[in-house]
């Protein structure tokens, strides 16, 4: 698995990441060890958790499960979602308060990356900011990220402080990054970080046109199963068989390709879906294909899907 520098951070991370949304939702204990082994064993070295995710059993999971083997991942994790509207989630204390629980969950002392999950809408985003880097130069986290920001948030941010990265949705059917925060983040050296990248398993194959989602699934009883989605999945396929590849295997290589994209953060509840995510990120586009993938989403874009 390729490795990329994580803006100026000295961060080394995998080109596609683990998604541990999942643990203490739909994976128990066992069942994220299971994950995060299959993780390892083919290379995928970054890890990403928030303090919201399962109720805090996704922190719980990795603190156990990482017990002995800390030292083999970069691990990211968040603050600043949940609880009650126009709590001031990104003040000082609330963000301290927040980092001295995640650490307690998840059985060490650091924090590879640790992000502002989305602005509180109260505190003053150079504020938070300035009040991460604080925990920069005293230890406990080594570098800091921002997440579901606008361009003008993240311009704010990089003036309090150094961000390492920006964590947005961002998927072949959302491509919205793509006009405005994934440009600005070439230009800055903040490393983008997509979350979402499969549409909450559009971009997978698993759904059928015509079919309702299968029980259990992310879209079940949703009304995202129109024609319009599967129009532009069929492009999708037709572009990746063109060029002996899956759907799923361009979901991510295509977001990987992009020049400012770091890595690219993608969950999974079955060994099996690690590895195939991990294979995904063999596939390099060149500028050619890049070029033709952009005006696909521009013609989805003129059609207003």
């Amino acid at each position: 698995m390729r490795l990329h520098e994580l803006g100026s951070s000295g961060l080394r991370v995998s080109r596609v990441g683990l998604g541990c949304n999942n643990f203490g939702r739909r994976l128990d204990l066992e069942g994220a060890r299971a994950v995060v082994d299959a993780a390892l064993e083919v290379g995928i070295n970054f890890l990403d958790t928030a303090d919201i995710y399962g109720g805090g059993d996704s922190e719980r999971f990795l603190g156990e499960v990482l017990a002995g083997r800390r030292d083999q991942v970069v691990l990211a994790t968040k603050f600043g979602m949940g609880g009650e509207e126009g709590t001031a989630r990104g003040s000082r204390d609330y963000m301290r308060r927040a980092l001295a629980s995640s650490l307690e969950r998840l059985r060490t002392d650091y924090v590879d990356l640790y992000y502002y999950h989305q602005p509180d809408g109260v505190t003053p985003i150079a504020e938070t900011v300035a009040a991460m880097a604080e925990l920069v130069e005293e230890g406990p986290v080594r570098a800091i990220g921002v997440s579901n920001f606008s361009v003008e948030q993240l311009d704010e941010a990089v003036e309090a402080a150094p961000v390492a990265a920006l964590q947005n949705r961002y998927s072949l059917l959302e491509r919205e990054a793509e006009a405005d925060v994934l440009p600005r983040c070439a230009e800055l050296g903040v490393g983008f970080i997509p979350y979402f990248p499969l549409a909450s398993g559009l971009l997978t194959g698993k759904y059928s046109r015509g079919q309702p989602a299968p029980p259990g699934t992310r879209l079940e009883g949703s009304d995202v199963l129109n024609d319009e989605a599967f129009d532009e999945i069929e492009r999708l396929e037709e572009f990746a068989s063109a060029r002996g590849h899956t759907l799923l295997e361009l979901a991510i290589a295509g977001l990987a390709s992009q020049p400012a994209v770091v890595s690219v953060i993608a969950g999974a509840t079955k060994p099996e879906q690690v590895r195939s995510n991990a294979a995904a990120g063999d596939w390099e586009l060149g500028e050619d294909d890049l070029r033709e993938l952009s005006e696909l989403g521009r013609g989805r874009a003129a059609t207003g899907r």
